[in-house]
């Protein structure tokens, strides 16, 4: 069953990319993350246990279901470890599309969407990939965050701004490195 031709898909896109300015989306407030519980909530509960391969028919679908799956937790799930919960389904889409060319078809602005997948996981593989994405963007499509984001999975293996969320203990060093602005 194909998911991903509906009507969510186009206002998620709609909404993600032309009613939420650049503020709304790097600096966002209790009312948008409500406004996004209320809109795509209902969607993300719905459809994340939903296999990858039904959200990647097209570059404009699997954009949507990347934001669904990886943007709208961030803010819906706001200081909770249900933030992560569709991380692993938001990668394995974003590898899927970007293995059928499907990244290639979207804008730069909407890549940088399509491959924030790949900055917010803990494996340094997928760090690699997102600094090669990120550096292909050019600068103001995400690449200082791409670099920031590699270097704490490289130096620690994870992000420790998560280690509270996800009940894991801190060294002192990554305590260090949080206390001296590492998160997001």
């Amino acid at each position: 069953m194909a998911v991903t031709g509906r009507r969510w898909a186009q206002e998620l896109r709609y909404f993600w990319f032309e009613d939420m300015s650049p503020r709304d989306v790097w600096n966002p407030t209790e009312a948008l993350d409500a406004e996004l519980r209320r809109r795509f909530g209902r969607e993300w509960s719905a459809l994340r246990l939903r296999p990858a391969h039904e959200f990647t028919g097209s570059a404009k679908e699997a954009l949507a279901a990347v934001l669904l799956f990886d943007q709208i937790p961030r803010n819906i799930f706001r200081g909770s470890a249900c933030s992560f919960a569709t991380d692993p389904l938001a990668r394995t889409i974003t590898r899927r599309a970007i293995a059928s060319g499907l990244d290639r078809l979207l804008s730069r602005r909407e890549r940088q969407f399509l491959y924030m997948p790949l900055m917010h996981s803990e494996a340094i593989a997928d760090q690699r990939l997102s600094l090669r994405l990120f550096t292909g963007l050019g600068r103001p499509f995400g690449m200082p965050f791409a670099r920031s984001h590699y270097r704490a999975v490289a130096r620690f293996g994870r992000f420790p701004h998560r280690n509270a969320l996800l009940g894991r203990r801190s060294t002192a060093a990554e305590e260090k490195a949080v206390a001296n602005g590492m998160k997001w």
